[in-house]
């Protein structure tokens, strides 16, 4: 076995020192179902590696590639560990039942509804300047949002296409999902429309004309993250590289509408630096329900602020994921536990045609907590926290306590 190691190792040192590389081991498409994370040093053999296979993303403790079938081959002979790179989601369509779900085909102001159609010319206007998730957050008043100047939001999704209630909200667009390139500056096309209706619940400004729609904090500036491409589907180095981007960035508040049933150690990893940097992280619990434990990661982990779905009479949607914080210690965040409940069925909100669709799952109860945030940001990540929780309803939506469905409950203002 030495005899192979030596043997393999002098074949990297001679890629590595003579450059040359063929095309069996250059790297694969980034859209292919193979990724792997090598935890590797940066020493000889490293390096080689990091030289015949190609590097998507670097990390503290090795380095993502597309992939080959010679990785099985290093990972024996080198002793490195080679892991499958998870994939995330945009949370899936919720059950037709609890109201219309987010997909492919939701209901676009100025179209048919349940048909995606692109918005003719002149702008449409949305059905209501301010959404009912947003009157909800502000206690049923119908004032004009306000707020979240001097704060920033970093939106992790499937990008984000120009729209003239969000133009002015967009001060950085990155992609960090393109297959040739592990991030494009300066880009950030939405193929999807799922990452462009979530900006917009956050930050839309109704617009140079005040006529569109309004988010819950329209002063808020936006950095829109490519890192889930047309199909919604994410790798978690993408990921996790684009958080710790968007911390080292200056961001205060980190949306994620999207997850997986597993925790991913590259993303928890990156969510942790976050906190430790003091960037508060909101995540879409899931559209799992109404099945105890169905909470998806990342929102299942301690650090993030996990958000539960909740219908125009403030009522938890079936398919809201629920958390286990009836079998954990109340009044404090654990694994696994929903931790606020905010608007999520039937939402209005910015489109990436240039109108407005209506869009229901937990990825939409997500970025209203996010712009609640912005909105009332403390200065501190956990100051800023501990407020939103203090500021649930006074009488208990679910059972007493902190409950599986809905957490702490709604933050109002």
């Amino acid at each position: 076995m030495n005899g192979y190691r030596t043997f393999f190792a002098s074949f990297l040192v001679f890629f590595l020192t003579t450059g040359l590389t063929t095309p069996a081991l250059a790297v694969s498409d980034a859209g292919e179902e193979t990724r792997f994370f090598v935890q590797t040093g940066k020493g000889l053999a490293g390096k080689a590696l990091r030289k015949v296979f190609g590097v998507r993303h670097e990390f503290l403790t090795g380095f993502t590639t597309d992939g080959s079938g010679l990785l099985t081959g290093a990972s024996k002979i080198m002793g490195v560990e080679i892991i499958p790179v998870q994939r995330l989601n945009i949370l899936q369509e919720a059950p037709s039942s609890a109201g219309p779900a987010e997909s492919a085909e939701p209901a676009v102001r100025g179209g048919t509804p349940g048909k995606q159609t692109l918005e003719p010319s002149p702008r449409p206007t949305p059905t209501v300047r301010i959404p009912w998730g947003t009157t909800m957050l502000y206690d049923g008043t119908e004032a004009t949002p306000s707020g979240g100047s001097d704060v920033t939001v970093a939106v992790l999704d499937t990008g984000y296409r120009p729209h003239p209630d969000l133009d002015q909200r967009v001060v950085d667009c990155k992609d960090f999902s393109q297959r040739k390139a592990s991030v494009v500056e300066d880009t950030c096309e939405d193929t999807n429309g799922h990452g462009s209706h979530v900006a917009g619940i956050i930050a839309a400004d109704g617009g140079v004309d005040h006529l569109g729609i309004y988010g819950v904090a329209p002063e808020a500036s936006l950095y829109i993250y490519k890192v889930c491409g047309k199909n919604g589907s994410c790798w978690a180095d993408d990921i996790a590289t684009a958080v710790t981007h968007a911390v080292d960035a200056g961001a205060h508040v980190l949306n994620l509408s999207l997850g997986a049933d597993n925790s991913s150690t590259l993303i928890a990893d990156a969510i942790a630096y976050a906190a430790d940097k003091n960037v508060l992280v909101v995540a879409a619990a899931g559209n799992d329900g109404p099945y105890e434990d169905s909470i998806d990661y990342p929102a299942a982990l301690e650090t993030v602020v996990a958000v539960g779905a909740l219908d125009e009479t403030a009522t938890i949607a079936t398919w809201s994921s629920r958390g286990i914080n009836e079998s954990t210690t109340q009044g404090i965040i654990e694994e696994r536990d929903i931790e606020l409940a905010a608007p999520g069925v039937n939402v209005e909100s910015t489109y990436y045609t240039g109108g407005y669709a209506i869009l229901s799952g937990t990825s939409m109860a997500s970025p209203h907590i996010a712009g609640l945030a912005a909105k009332l940001w403390q200065g501190d990540a956990v100051a800023t926290r501990d407020l939103l929780r203090s500021l649930t309803l006074p009488v208990d939506l679910g059972e007493s306590g902190d409950d599986n469905a809905y957490g702490w409950g709604l933050p109002q203002l």
